[in-house]
């Protein structure tokens, strides 16, 4: 067993507990000791972290993650994956089931979970298909994949677009006491559409998909639920109308979480253009347009719709963030923005991208961190999130206003697929601790 770890002089934010203050965090046997401001409180034996001037909080908690393995080895592994997520100051994340083969049975699971165990750096849990094969006609054996550990069902990637599939499954929610997390998108309605439908879809020549592809889904999903009593999870929530009926449903006291990711909280659609957001001069295509490093599903969205998530996020309406983070292999995004897979790299750079909407006035840290640690806990009702004494030691140290520029060839992924290369973000991960224990630290990597 390492020393025990006192975490010195940072701002301490621990939202479960209503901490905000300097204090020290001491660290010992892989769990949370004390936070204390006590002075000469890391005494000796401590070795001490100084974290004066920046900010200690709980280990960042992701929901959704695409770790790609089994199967998909060549876009990321656990290892890779666990690895990238430590930069990012995330000690859990959750592996969605799109592998291959899927997780839809007891067999993949445990091979998912041995293998956060035997390689990863951080927690690993999972994810179960809501169907066989995530191919959305029979349901998976869920009290089994239960059993098995999953902390949640879906398919996606994939929406359940066939209700009466998606109504038992609300249904055998209310017996597993886990969410189904639905990807909701009405394939009628999104068709062959490549990006938000607008001007800049039809300026670049793309299909467009209506934002009443998701919106249209989530009011389903709500009556659903609440004609089940089951409990539904909203991902990658994006749109105005989609948050506005989550809030409507809360306000119901219906069971419906919803999450946001750190792209939709922070860039456009404009960011297709490849030019960091910019328009184009006098509204002329370069020989930069297009980036199909901003395809994602759902796709980028209008600035009235970042707004709207925003102010989701910031009356908790969304209850938390979760990446999607969503690794590809080069040659899935060199090719035509048509060919180019969906999917943005960045459980590296959430933090800073989550940040932009601080900076801007338009969310507070402490909100964010909330979002980020103490709701995700919630959700999984895990003893975790918090700095709690005998709570994991999984913390986080953070500079709010630390500059860097994303450099993707420095990433721990294997996805480099990430439309920020090159822009600068304000916010960065400094130090990550798993269960008492230091997995990365940004001085030891540069770039």
């Amino acid at each position: 067993m390492s020393k025990p770890i006192a975490i010195t002089g940072g701002r301490v934010i621990d939202p479960a507990q209503g901490i905000d203050r300097v204090a020290n965090v001491l660290l010992k046997d892989g769990v949370v000791e004390a936070v204390t401001g006590t002075p000469g409180a890391a005494s000796e034996g401590y070795e001490e972290i100084d974290a004066s001037g920046l900010v200690v909080a709980p280990g960042f908690i992701d929901v959704h993650t695409h770790l790609r393995e089994p199967g998909l080895e060549h876009k990321e592994t656990v290892a890779t994956g666990t690895r990238a997520a430590a930069a990012g100051g995330f000690t859990t994340i959750c592996a969605m089931p799109n592998t291959e083969p899927a997780q839809d049975n007891a067999s993949t699971i445990e091979f998912v979970l041995r293998l956060g165990r035997e390689q990863g750096v951080v927690r690993v849990l999972a994810i179960g298909a809501v169907t066989v094969g995530r191919a959305g006609v029979q349901l998976v054996e869920m009290a089994e994949l239960a059993d098995s550990g999953v902390i949640g069902f879906s398919d996606d990637g994939s929406p359940v677009a066939d209700p009466n599939l998606m109504r038992q499954a609300l249904t055998y929610s209310q017996i597993t006491g886990l969410p189904i997390i639905n990807h909701c998108e009405e394939p009628s309605i999104a068709g062959a559409g490549q990006m938000q439908m607008g001007v800049i879809a039809s300026h670049l020549g793309l299909s467009g998909v209506p934002s009443e592809a998701e919106s249209v889904m989530v009011e389903r999903d709500i009556a659903l639920a609440e004609l089940t009593g089951g409990r539904l999870h909203v991902a990658h929530l994006s749109t105005r109308r989609s948050v506005e009926a989550v809030r409507r449903a809360k306000e119901r006291g219906l069971r419906v979480t919803a999450e946001a990711t750190p792209h939709h909280v922070s860039i456009t659609e404009a960011w297709v253009y490849g030019l960091g957001g910019a328009m184009p001069d006098d509204g002329a295509l370069t020989t930069k347009a297009y980036d199909t490093n901003t395809k994602v599903n759902p796709p980028l969205r209008t600035q009235d719709d970042v707004d709207a998530v925003v102010e989701g996020l910031a009356d908790g309406t969304i209850d938390m963030i979760a990446t999607d983070h969503a690794p590809h292999a080069t040659v899935d995004k060199e090719c035509t923005y048509q060919e180019a897979a969906h999917g943005i790299s960045n459980i590296e750079t959430a933090f800073g991208s989550c940040m932009v909407p601080v900076h801007a006035g338009s969310l507070s840290l402490e909100d964010l961190i909330e979002r980020m640690t103490a709701a995700p806990a919630r959700f999984l009702g895990m003893n975790l999130g918090t700095l709690k004494p005998g709570f994991p030691a999984d913390v986080v140290v953070l500079d709010p206003n630390a500059k860097w520029t994303v450099d993707p060839t420095a990433f721990f992924s294997k996805g480099k697929n990430t439309p920020l290369s090159g822009t600068t973000l304000k916010g960065r991960v400094v130090t990550t601790l798993y269960a008492g224990e230091v997995v990365h630290e940004a001085r030891a990597h540069a770039g």
